[in-house]
């Protein structure tokens, strides 16, 4: 799984510093992190799209996307699948 690589893209993508070591699976996201505003997440989709080379669509997008580490994780691992 590419949990720590999500979380060091989500980290360096949002400038967490050390506070984003922290996260873990279940960690919540969307509505927990100040950081992670709606431009944010569009920042982060094409941090993610470019780092693990996958193509996401709007359509593919949802708030339970973000809900989590653990859920944006799956997520990512789905789309390389």
């Amino acid at each position: 799984m590419q949990l720590d690589e999500v979380k060091n893209v989500l980290i360096d993508t949002l400038n967490l510093g050390p506070a984003g070591q922290a996260l873990q699976a279940d960690s919540p996201l969307l509505g927990s992190l100040p950081e992670l505003d709606s431009m944010a997440v569009v920042t982060l989709i094409g941090a993610l799209e470019e780092h693990f080379g996958i193509m996401i669509d709007d359509d593919d997008i949802s708030a339970s996307t973000f809900e989590t580490l653990g859920s944006l994780a799956a997520f990512v691992s789905a789309k390389m699948a």
